[in-house]
Protein backbone atom coordinates (compact mmCIF):
# COMPACT_ATOMS: atom_id res chain seq x y z
CA UNK A 1 0.00 0.00 0.00
CA UNK A 2 1.42 3.19 -0.59
CA UNK A 3 2.41 5.80 2.06
CA UNK A 4 3.76 9.21 2.14
CA UNK A 5 6.70 9.77 4.64
CA UNK A 6 7.63 13.01 7.00
CA UNK A 7 9.76 13.74 9.51
CA UNK A 8 8.99 15.35 12.83
CA UNK A 9 11.40 15.91 15.41
CA UNK A 10 13.99 13.98 14.00
CA UNK A 11 11.75 10.47 14.01
CA UNK A 12 10.35 9.45 10.74
CA UNK A 13 6.60 9.08 10.91
CA UNK A 14 4.60 6.99 8.28
CA UNK A 15 1.51 8.73 7.33
CA UNK A 16 -1.07 5.74 7.03
CA UNK A 17 -4.23 7.67 6.55
CA UNK A 18 -5.02 5.68 3.53
CA UNK A 19 -7.63 3.53 4.86
CA UNK A 20 -7.73 -0.39 4.38
CA UNK A 21 -9.75 -1.54 1.61
CA UNK A 22 -12.32 -3.62 4.41
CA UNK A 23 -12.96 -4.49 7.52
CA UNK A 24 -10.74 -6.42 9.66
CA UNK A 25 -10.88 -9.80 10.10
CA UNK A 26 -14.06 -11.33 11.41
CA UNK A 27 -11.64 -13.43 14.15
CA UNK A 28 -9.95 -10.26 15.01
CA UNK A 29 -13.24 -8.40 14.97
CA UNK A 30 -14.22 -11.09 17.84
CA UNK A 31 -11.33 -11.19 19.68
CA UNK A 32 -12.01 -6.76 19.92
CA UNK A 33 -15.36 -7.65 21.40
CA UNK A 34 -14.90 -10.21 23.37
CA UNK A 35 -11.73 -7.92 24.83
CA UNK A 36 -13.36 -5.14 25.10
CA UNK A 37 -16.51 -6.34 26.71
CA UNK A 38 -14.26 -7.43 29.27
CA UNK A 39 -12.43 -4.93 30.30
CA UNK A 40 -15.59 -2.43 30.39
CA UNK A 41 -17.52 -5.14 32.52
CA UNK A 42 -14.91 -4.10 35.71
CA UNK A 43 -16.73 -0.92 35.59
CA UNK A 44 -19.88 -2.27 36.24
CA UNK A 45 -19.40 -5.48 38.31
CA UNK A 46 -19.75 -3.37 41.56
CA UNK A 47 -23.12 -1.87 40.53
CA UNK A 48 -25.25 -5.34 41.95
CA UNK A 49 -22.97 -6.07 44.81
CA UNK A 50 -23.50 -2.06 46.32
CA UNK A 51 -25.75 -3.08 49.10
CA UNK A 52 -22.88 -6.12 50.59
CA UNK A 53 -20.03 -4.14 49.64
CA UNK A 54 -21.62 -0.97 51.65
CA UNK A 55 -22.58 -3.49 54.73
CA UNK A 56 -18.43 -4.73 54.35
CA UNK A 57 -17.15 -1.47 54.48
CA UNK A 58 -19.49 0.32 56.54
CA UNK A 59 -21.18 2.88 54.30
CA UNK A 60 -24.52 4.12 54.31
CA UNK A 61 -27.22 4.04 51.39
CA UNK A 62 -25.97 8.05 50.87
CA UNK A 63 -22.60 6.74 49.84
CA UNK A 64 -22.96 3.66 47.78
CA UNK A 65 -22.86 5.70 44.71
CA UNK A 66 -19.58 6.95 45.92
CA UNK A 67 -18.39 3.19 44.96
CA UNK A 68 -19.46 4.04 41.14
CA UNK A 69 -18.14 7.53 41.11
CA UNK A 70 -14.64 6.47 41.81
CA UNK A 71 -14.40 4.11 39.68
CA UNK A 72 -15.74 6.85 36.92
CA UNK A 73 -13.68 9.00 37.71
CA UNK A 74 -10.55 6.60 37.18
CA UNK A 75 -12.21 6.20 33.95
CA UNK A 76 -12.13 9.70 33.10
CA UNK A 77 -8.66 10.69 34.21
CA UNK A 78 -7.29 7.51 31.73
CA UNK A 79 -9.35 8.46 28.97
CA UNK A 80 -7.46 11.80 29.24
CA UNK A 81 -4.27 10.46 30.04
CA UNK A 82 -4.17 7.06 28.17
CA UNK A 83 -6.43 6.51 25.15
CA UNK A 84 -4.60 9.39 23.51
CA UNK A 85 -1.63 7.67 23.37
CA UNK A 86 -3.15 5.62 21.31
CA UNK A 87 -2.09 8.02 18.27
CA UNK A 88 1.66 7.84 19.63
CA UNK A 89 2.65 4.64 20.45
CA UNK A 90 2.14 0.90 19.05
CA UNK A 91 -1.17 0.16 19.72
CA UNK A 92 -0.12 -3.63 20.22
CA UNK A 93 2.44 -2.86 23.32
CA UNK A 94 -0.24 -0.27 24.59
CA UNK A 95 -2.77 -2.58 24.74
CA UNK A 96 -1.21 -5.78 26.25
CA UNK A 97 0.39 -3.48 29.29
CA UNK A 98 -2.56 -2.02 29.86
CA UNK A 99 -4.57 -5.53 29.79
CA UNK A 100 -1.50 -6.68 32.33
CA UNK A 101 -2.07 -3.81 34.55
CA UNK A 102 -5.58 -4.22 34.34
CA UNK A 103 -5.32 -7.48 35.86
CA UNK A 104 -2.98 -6.71 38.91
CA UNK A 105 -5.28 -3.47 39.89
CA UNK A 106 -8.35 -6.11 40.15
CA UNK A 107 -6.30 -8.42 42.14
CA UNK A 108 -5.97 -5.46 44.39
CA UNK A 109 -9.66 -5.08 44.88
CA UNK A 110 -9.87 -8.34 45.55
CA UNK A 111 -7.88 -8.48 48.44
CA UNK A 112 -8.36 -5.24 49.36
CA UNK A 113 -8.71 -5.17 53.54
CA UNK A 114 -10.62 -1.80 53.84
CA UNK A 115 -12.45 1.12 52.19
CA UNK A 116 -9.46 3.55 51.51
CA UNK A 117 -7.67 0.25 49.57
CA UNK A 118 -10.63 -0.70 48.00
CA UNK A 119 -11.54 3.16 46.33
CA UNK A 120 -8.11 3.32 45.36
CA UNK A 121 -8.35 0.08 43.54
CA UNK A 122 -11.43 0.70 41.87
CA UNK A 123 -10.33 3.85 40.60
CA UNK A 124 -6.84 1.91 39.59
CA UNK A 125 -9.40 -0.58 37.59
CA UNK A 126 -11.54 2.08 36.18
CA UNK A 127 -8.01 3.92 34.98
CA UNK A 128 -6.68 0.91 33.21
CA UNK A 129 -10.53 -0.42 31.92
CA UNK A 130 -10.04 2.36 29.45
CA UNK A 131 -8.17 0.17 27.33
CA UNK A 132 -11.23 -0.52 25.70
CA UNK A 133 -11.39 2.58 24.17
CA UNK A 134 -8.28 2.18 22.56
CA UNK A 135 -9.30 -1.46 20.97
CA UNK A 136 -12.29 0.80 19.77
CA UNK A 137 -10.11 3.26 18.15
CA UNK A 138 -7.99 0.62 16.71
CA UNK A 139 -11.06 -1.26 15.34
CA UNK A 140 -11.95 1.59 13.60
CA UNK A 141 -8.57 2.67 12.01
CA UNK A 142 -8.39 -1.13 10.54
CA UNK A 143 -11.82 -0.48 8.47
CA UNK A 144 -11.92 1.27 5.69
CA UNK A 145 -14.90 4.49 5.81
CA UNK A 146 -17.89 1.62 4.12
CA UNK A 147 -17.41 -0.38 6.71
CA UNK A 148 -16.39 1.56 9.48
CA UNK A 149 -19.87 2.07 11.31
CA UNK A 150 -20.56 -1.96 11.26
CA UNK A 151 -17.21 -2.70 12.48
CA UNK A 152 -17.90 -0.07 15.21
CA UNK A 153 -20.82 -1.04 15.72
CA UNK A 154 -19.70 -5.06 15.96
CA UNK A 155 -16.50 -4.01 18.58
CA UNK A 156 -19.12 -2.10 20.82
CA UNK A 157 -21.85 -4.87 20.48
CA UNK A 158 -19.26 -6.40 23.00
CA UNK A 159 -18.76 -3.73 25.03
CA UNK A 160 -22.49 -3.71 25.70
CA UNK A 161 -22.53 -7.15 26.14
CA UNK A 162 -19.97 -6.84 29.13
CA UNK A 163 -21.96 -4.61 30.49
CA UNK A 164 -24.82 -6.74 30.57
CA UNK A 165 -23.24 -9.68 31.63
CA UNK A 166 -21.16 -7.94 34.29
CA UNK A 167 -24.15 -7.67 36.66
CA UNK A 168 -25.37 -11.17 35.93
CA UNK A 169 -21.62 -12.52 36.93
CA UNK A 170 -21.28 -10.27 39.48
CA UNK A 171 -24.12 -11.49 41.22
CA UNK A 172 -24.11 -15.06 40.51
CA UNK A 173 -20.41 -15.64 41.37
CA UNK A 174 -21.06 -13.62 44.79
CA UNK A 175 -23.89 -15.95 45.43
CA UNK A 176 -21.85 -18.59 45.12
CA UNK A 177 -18.21 -17.67 46.23
CA UNK A 178 -18.32 -14.18 47.76
CA UNK A 179 -17.65 -10.83 46.34
CA UNK A 180 -14.13 -11.02 46.22
CA UNK A 181 -14.28 -14.14 43.69
CA UNK A 182 -15.37 -11.76 41.14
CA UNK A 183 -12.49 -9.94 40.83
CA UNK A 184 -10.13 -12.52 40.91
CA UNK A 185 -12.31 -14.41 38.60
CA UNK A 186 -12.14 -11.48 35.95
CA UNK A 187 -8.01 -10.67 36.89
CA UNK A 188 -7.17 -14.25 35.56
CA UNK A 189 -9.55 -13.66 32.46
CA UNK A 190 -7.71 -10.06 31.56
CA UNK A 191 -4.48 -11.41 32.04
CA UNK A 192 -5.89 -14.46 29.20
CA UNK A 193 -6.70 -11.86 26.90
CA UNK A 194 -3.71 -9.69 27.12
CA UNK A 195 -2.07 -12.90 25.79
CA UNK A 196 -4.22 -13.68 23.04
CA UNK A 197 -4.34 -10.23 21.79
CA UNK A 198 -0.53 -9.63 21.71
CA UNK A 199 -0.15 -12.87 19.85
CA UNK A 200 -3.17 -12.06 17.56
CA UNK A 201 -1.73 -8.04 16.94
CA UNK A 202 0.77 -6.47 14.66
CA UNK A 203 3.56 -4.34 15.75
CA UNK A 204 3.69 -1.25 14.34
CA UNK A 205 3.42 2.44 14.42
CA UNK A 206 -0.14 4.37 14.77
CA UNK A 207 -1.43 6.22 11.87
CA UNK A 208 -0.06 9.51 13.01
CA UNK A 209 2.64 11.86 13.16
CA UNK A 210 5.01 12.02 15.88
CA UNK A 211 4.34 14.76 18.51
CA UNK A 212 5.38 15.32 22.69
CA UNK A 213 3.04 13.46 25.12
CA UNK A 214 2.34 16.57 26.75
CA UNK A 215 1.13 18.22 23.14
CA UNK A 216 -1.22 15.46 22.28
CA UNK A 217 -2.90 15.70 25.78
CA UNK A 218 -3.40 19.42 24.39
CA UNK A 219 -3.86 18.62 21.28
CA UNK A 220 -7.44 16.25 22.46
CA UNK A 221 -9.12 19.64 23.74
CA UNK A 222 -7.95 21.73 21.05
CA UNK A 223 -10.00 19.11 18.88
CA UNK A 224 -13.33 19.54 21.01
CA UNK A 225 -12.63 23.30 20.98
CA UNK A 226 -12.57 23.17 16.77
CA UNK A 227 -15.43 21.16 15.66
CA UNK A 228 -18.61 21.94 17.10
CA UNK A 229 -19.94 18.01 16.35
CA UNK A 230 -17.58 16.63 19.17
CA UNK A 231 -18.76 18.70 21.36
CA UNK A 232 -22.18 18.30 20.87
CA UNK A 233 -22.13 14.39 20.72
CA UNK A 234 -20.31 14.87 23.72
CA UNK A 235 -23.05 16.02 25.65
CA UNK A 236 -25.68 13.80 24.33
CA UNK A 237 -23.03 11.13 25.55
CA UNK A 238 -22.89 12.93 29.01
CA UNK A 239 -26.45 13.22 29.44
CA UNK A 240 -28.05 9.43 27.95
CA UNK A 241 -25.26 7.74 30.10
CA UNK A 242 -26.04 9.65 33.05
CA UNK A 243 -29.88 8.62 32.27
CA UNK A 244 -28.67 4.85 31.63
CA UNK A 245 -26.20 5.25 35.37
CA UNK A 246 -29.24 6.59 36.94
CA UNK A 247 -31.37 3.56 36.82
CA UNK A 248 -28.07 0.81 36.71
CA UNK A 249 -26.47 2.01 40.03
CA UNK A 250 -29.73 2.20 41.79
CA UNK A 251 -31.92 0.02 41.47
CA UNK A 252 -30.15 -2.36 43.07
CA UNK A 253 -31.60 -0.60 46.56
CA UNK A 254 -35.16 -1.28 45.28
CA UNK A 255 -34.67 -5.06 44.31
CA UNK A 256 -33.08 -6.23 47.07
CA UNK A 257 -35.60 -4.30 50.01
CA UNK A 258 -39.13 -5.12 50.39
CA UNK A 259 -41.15 -6.68 48.63
CA UNK A 260 -38.87 -7.60 46.14
CA UNK A 261 -35.69 -8.90 48.60
CA UNK A 262 -33.95 -10.37 45.52
CA UNK A 263 -30.68 -12.04 45.90
CA UNK A 264 -27.06 -11.16 43.87
CA UNK A 265 -28.05 -13.58 41.04
CA UNK A 266 -31.52 -12.60 40.53
CA UNK A 267 -30.70 -8.27 40.95
CA UNK A 268 -27.72 -9.35 38.40
CA UNK A 269 -30.08 -11.27 35.65
CA UNK A 270 -32.53 -7.77 35.20
CA UNK A 271 -28.78 -6.73 33.44
CA UNK A 272 -30.03 -9.33 30.81
CA UNK A 273 -33.07 -7.43 30.11
CA UNK A 274 -31.41 -5.08 28.66
CA UNK A 275 -29.88 -7.92 26.04
CA UNK A 276 -31.38 -5.60 22.86
CA UNK A 277 -28.82 -2.61 23.35
CA UNK A 278 -26.22 -5.25 22.23
CA UNK A 279 -28.77 -5.82 19.02
CA UNK A 280 -29.35 -2.00 18.86
CA UNK A 281 -25.28 -1.35 18.11
CA UNK A 282 -25.17 -3.57 15.38
CA UNK A 283 -27.97 -2.20 13.75
CA UNK A 284 -27.11 1.29 14.42
CA UNK A 285 -23.56 0.94 13.33
CA UNK A 286 -25.67 -0.32 10.05
CA UNK A 287 -27.91 2.69 9.81
CA UNK A 288 -24.98 5.48 9.89
CA UNK A 289 -23.12 3.68 7.13
CA UNK A 290 -26.39 4.04 5.12
CA UNK A 291 -26.53 7.90 6.28
CA UNK A 292 -29.25 7.79 8.75
CA UNK A 293 -27.41 8.99 12.00
CA UNK A 294 -29.62 12.13 12.76
CA UNK A 295 -32.68 9.80 12.25
CA UNK A 296 -31.11 7.39 14.78
CA UNK A 297 -30.14 9.42 17.58
CA UNK A 298 -33.85 11.17 17.27
CA UNK A 299 -35.47 8.24 17.65
CA UNK A 300 -33.03 6.73 20.34
CA UNK A 301 -34.05 9.53 22.51
CA UNK A 302 -37.34 9.64 22.69
CA UNK A 303 -37.25 5.92 23.00
CA UNK A 304 -34.75 6.40 25.82
CA UNK A 305 -37.49 9.52 27.38
CA UNK A 306 -40.11 6.66 27.25
CA UNK A 307 -38.07 3.91 29.00
CA UNK A 308 -38.83 6.31 32.60
CA UNK A 309 -42.70 5.32 32.55
CA UNK A 310 -42.32 1.71 32.87
CA UNK A 311 -39.29 2.21 34.92
CA UNK A 312 -41.26 4.30 37.51
CA UNK A 313 -43.53 1.58 38.60
CA UNK A 314 -40.47 -0.50 39.24
CA UNK A 315 -41.57 -1.18 43.29
CA UNK A 316 -44.78 -2.65 41.59
CA UNK A 317 -43.93 -4.42 38.77
CA UNK A 318 -40.63 -6.53 38.13
CA UNK A 319 -42.25 -6.95 34.45
CA UNK A 320 -42.11 -2.69 34.27
CA UNK A 321 -38.21 -2.86 35.27
CA UNK A 322 -37.71 -5.39 32.23
CA UNK A 323 -40.05 -3.76 29.06
CA UNK A 324 -38.46 -0.21 30.57
CA UNK A 325 -35.01 -1.79 31.00
CA UNK A 326 -34.81 -2.90 27.32
CA UNK A 327 -36.12 0.54 25.87
CA UNK A 328 -33.30 2.42 27.58
CA UNK A 329 -30.67 0.15 27.20
CA UNK A 330 -31.75 -0.33 23.15
CA UNK A 331 -31.71 3.79 23.17
CA UNK A 332 -28.49 4.21 24.94
CA UNK A 333 -26.25 2.33 23.09
CA UNK A 334 -27.77 3.44 19.52
CA UNK A 335 -26.81 6.97 20.68
CA UNK A 336 -23.76 5.65 21.58
CA UNK A 337 -22.68 3.36 18.20
CA UNK A 338 -23.98 6.32 16.27
CA UNK A 339 -21.60 9.11 18.20
CA UNK A 340 -18.64 7.00 18.00
CA UNK A 341 -19.18 6.74 14.18
CA UNK A 342 -20.10 10.24 13.38
CA UNK A 343 -16.66 12.16 15.87
CA UNK A 344 -14.38 8.99 14.62
CA UNK A 345 -15.15 10.66 10.53
CA UNK A 346 -14.22 14.07 11.74
CA UNK A 347 -10.43 13.59 11.72
CA UNK A 348 -9.44 9.76 11.77
CA UNK A 349 -5.72 10.52 12.13
CA UNK A 350 -7.07 11.58 15.55
CA UNK A 351 -8.85 8.58 16.45
CA UNK A 352 -7.66 7.82 19.94
CA UNK A 353 -7.79 11.28 21.51
CA UNK A 354 -10.91 11.59 19.63
CA UNK A 355 -12.47 8.54 21.04
CA UNK A 356 -10.98 9.43 24.32
CA UNK A 357 -11.98 12.77 24.80
CA UNK A 358 -15.81 12.39 23.83
CA UNK A 359 -15.77 8.92 26.67
CA UNK A 360 -14.94 11.66 29.45
CA UNK A 361 -18.15 13.28 28.42
CA UNK A 362 -19.68 9.61 28.77
CA UNK A 363 -17.82 8.92 32.03
CA UNK A 364 -18.83 12.20 33.91
CA UNK A 365 -22.43 11.63 32.88
CA UNK A 366 -21.97 7.60 34.47
CA UNK A 367 -20.60 9.37 37.48
CA UNK A 368 -23.20 12.16 37.48
CA UNK A 369 -26.48 9.53 37.21
CA UNK A 370 -24.18 7.27 40.12
CA UNK A 371 -24.26 9.73 42.72
CA UNK A 372 -27.80 11.80 41.64
CA UNK A 373 -29.49 8.70 41.84
CA UNK A 374 -28.15 7.13 45.20
CA UNK A 375 -28.51 10.95 46.88
CA UNK A 376 -32.18 10.75 45.35
CA UNK A 377 -32.92 7.70 46.29
CA UNK A 378 -32.28 8.08 50.18
CA UNK A 379 -34.34 11.04 50.01
CA UNK A 380 -37.22 10.80 47.69
CA UNK A 381 -36.96 6.72 47.25
CA UNK A 382 -37.49 5.35 44.07
CA UNK A 383 -39.72 8.35 42.71
CA UNK A 384 -36.56 10.48 42.47
CA UNK A 385 -34.63 8.38 40.77
CA UNK A 386 -37.44 8.22 37.99
CA UNK A 387 -37.79 11.85 37.86
CA UNK A 388 -33.63 12.87 37.61
CA UNK A 389 -33.76 9.87 34.74
CA UNK A 390 -36.54 11.49 33.25
CA UNK A 391 -34.78 14.54 33.58
CA UNK A 392 -31.67 13.40 31.60
CA UNK A 393 -33.43 11.97 29.18
CA UNK A 394 -35.87 14.97 28.15
CA UNK A 395 -32.91 17.40 28.59
CA UNK A 396 -30.78 15.27 25.78
CA UNK A 397 -33.57 15.20 23.10
CA UNK A 398 -33.86 18.71 23.60
CA UNK A 399 -29.94 18.91 23.09
CA UNK A 400 -30.29 16.89 20.06
CA UNK A 401 -33.28 18.85 18.80
CA UNK A 402 -31.32 22.14 19.16
CA UNK A 403 -28.56 21.11 17.66
CA UNK A 404 -29.46 18.68 14.48
CA UNK A 405 -28.42 20.47 12.29
CA UNK A 406 -24.59 19.97 12.68
CA UNK A 407 -23.13 17.27 10.68
CA UNK A 408 -25.52 14.32 8.86
CA UNK A 409 -28.90 15.33 7.89
CA UNK A 410 -30.69 12.00 7.23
Amino acid sequence: MPSDCSTAGGRTAVNTALAPPGPPTARLTLLFAVACGSAVANVYFAQPLLVTLGEQFSLGSGLLGAIVTVTQLGYAAGLLLLVPLGDLVDRRKLITLQLGLLAAALLAVALAPGTTALLAALAAVGALAVVAQTMVAAAAHLAAPAFRGRVVGAVTSGVITGILLARTVAGTVADLAGWRAVYLLSAAMTATLAVLLRRALRAGRPPTVAMPYRRLLVSTVVLFARHPLLRVRGGLALLVFAAFSTLWSSVVQPLSSPPWSLPHTAIGAFGLAGAAGAAAAGAAGRWNDRGLAQRTTGTALVLLAVSWLPLAFTRHSLWALAVGAVLLDFAVQAVHVTNQSLIYAVHPDAGSRIIGGYMVFYSAGSGLGALGSSLAYATTGWTGVSALGTAFSCAALLLWATTRRLGPTA
